[in-house]
């Protein structure tokens, strides 16, 4: 034998890894993101995205609470806004979950698919040499000659919903393909959801308006107070309906005991509705998760409030102002602000700045807050202010906010801002002529949210088909049966041999190789027909 050579190498050390290069990169990383545990991750990481959209005002749902929430928190704020958590759903980083969701989904689906139909299609696998290796297997002498066994077999496994195979003198068996068909409709679900919610973003619209009651809405772009049309949707196509509200109730928890007390309990509006140019009128009634629907659309009842009906008077005496004014409820007892904005009073333009107290008060420091939310004592506080509103200068300005620059607050004696308690009926003189409030009586407001949806009922239905393959993947059993009879060592006996096995943990198996092994066993020594026994799919 010859010398080993026991020299060390100089490149012992030297461990060199394959060069993947551009295109095996790709590939690798495709194959990652392709993967069931990314996609998993993906759509934890969504849920985990959505959850500010829940905790924050959105500027598409409340402009006017986000708009607040800014005010409020000066310093986080406006970093928070940078980010995107005032309008998460349509921010990039959440957008981009949503499509890399949607190419793990799509990437990963679609080779499962075509392997599950080819599998659909293939035979049972052969019965397997050694079956007392199975996880359950059952061992038993029966009368009968082996084809008579394996009759018995096939009628019993074919009882049990299993599909066959023959191997000469075993059965092969296999059930359960629902599982994995199951699996794959959750996953493609989850795709047909994720472009219906996607398409459905791109075709609808949403606006928002306030409506008084006695006031009506027309679609039309310019009678929202906010709209976010989708990307491919054109503003000229609003269906043409309109409505007028008639009257709105609200009732609230009157019980003092526990912590309820004010809480609201049920609103309703009544509403006067066209649907379409030419058609008659109809009454309808619109409740809080019940829309009314009408060109395509639904209106839904989102908020309610009160809309105090003020007249001004300029300092000519003429009548500047009169209607009713939205003021915006501000905690659970519907203390509400609002302001007044009079452009036609001369000879100088008119500010009221107010709040609303549906059931006025005192508190232990003696100023005036609201106990009730219902309008049992009403009294409006109003501030006035004069000069020039700025509404002319083209810049855009909410209808719930008063620009003070430009303005002169209005004093009284001694130099102290003017302010009044009106309740209905209530005439206030405002001082060194500048006019005069008159609080005529209160209304209520709907808060309306107009929304077009057309892939709702796509949504729907992908979102059941979801649901169904989830309980199908969870609760459908993945099994293997193998039956083999071999002659027995007394004429006229078969020795049968059962074993199951299971894809992952299944505590019916054993269950369904003894029912199996039953049925083989007793109806052959009785010389009757094959029962199928208890069946469990």
């Amino acid at each position: 034998m010859a010398d080993l050579d026991t020299r060390p190498r100089e490149d012992a050390g030297d461990v060199r890894q394959p060069h993947l290069g551009p295109l095996g990169l790709a590939r690798f990383a495709w194959r990652q993101l392709t993967s069931m545990r990314t996609a998993l991750f993906l759509l934890l990481l969504l849920a985990v995205a959505a959850v500010p959209g829940s905790v924050l005002p959105q500027r598409d749902a409340d402009p006017a609470a986000a708009a607040r929430f800014l005010d409020e928190n000066p310093g986080t704020g406006p970093w928070l806004d940078r980010l995107g958590l005032l309008d998460v759903y349509a921010s990039p980083w959440f957008s981009a979950i949503y499509l890399l969701l949607f190419v793990s989904l799509v990437g990963c689906v679609l080779p499962r698919t075509r392997a599950h139909l080819a599998a659909l299609r293939s035979r049972p696998p052969r019965t397997p040499r050694r079956l007392e290796r199975m996880p359950e297997h059952r061992q038993d002498e029966v009368d009968g000659d082996v084809d008579q066994v394996l009759t018995a077999a096939r009628r019993v496994l074919r009882s049990r919903r299993f599909r066959l195979r023959d191997d000469g003198d075993a059965v092969s068996a296999e059930r359960g393909y629902l599982r994995e068909t199951g699996n794959l409709a959750f996953h493609l679900a989850l795709v047909g959801l994720l472009v219906a919610v996607a398409t459905g973003g791109l075709l609808g619209y949403r606006g928002q308006v306030v409506v008084p009651v006695g006031e009506g809405f027309a679609n039309s772009l310019s009678r929202y107070d906010t709209f976010d049309p989708g990307t491919w949707f054109d503003p000229v196509d609003l269906p043409p309906f309109r409505f007028t509200l008639d009257s709105l109730s609200v009732s609230f928890e009157e019980s003092a005991g526990g912590n309820q007390f004010g809480q609201p309990r049920d609103f309703e509006a009544q509403v006067t509705l066209v649907r379409a140019p030419g058609d008659a009128s109809e009454q309808v009634t619109l409740k809080v998760n019940e829309p009314i629907s009408a060109g395509g659309a639904h209106i839904y009842l989102a908020g309610n409030g009160y809309a105090p009906v003020i007249t001004v008077r300029d300092g000519n005496g003429d009548v500047a102002y009169s209607g009713p004014s939205v003021f915006l409820a501000q905690d659970n007892a519907y203390t509400s602000t609002g302001v007044v904005k009079v452009t036609g009073a001369r000879p100088e333009q008119i500010g009221l700045r107010g709040t609303f107290l549906p059931t006025a008060s005192a508190n232990p420091e003696g100023f005036p807050v609201s106990v009730f939310p219902d309008a049992r004592d009403p009294v409006l506080l109003l501030q006035a202010y004069t000069g020039d509103l700025g509404l002319d200068d083209g810049v855009p300005e909410s209808v719930f906010s008063l620009d003070l620059e430009g303005l002169t607050e209005v004093t009284g004696d001694g130099g102290r801002p003017w302010l009044t308690a009106l309740r209905p009926g209530q005439t206030a003189q405002m001082p060194d002529g500048a006019g005069s409030v008159t609080f005529e009586r209160v209304e209520r407001f709907a808060g309306l949210t107009v929304r077009s949806d057309p892939t709702k009922g796509a949504a729907l239905v992908f979102a059941v088909l979801a649901m169904l393959g989830l309980v199908a993947s969870l609760f459908v059993p993945r099994r293997r049966v193998w039956v083999r009879a071999v002659a027995g060592p007394a004429p006229g006996r078969t020795l049968v041999q059962v074993a199951g096995l299971a894809r992952g943990e299944d505590a019916g198996l054993a269950r369904e190789v003894e029912q199996v092994a039953a049925a083989l066993s007793a109806p052959l020594a009785a010389g009757a027909d094959v029962s199928t026994g208890g069946r469990e799919h």
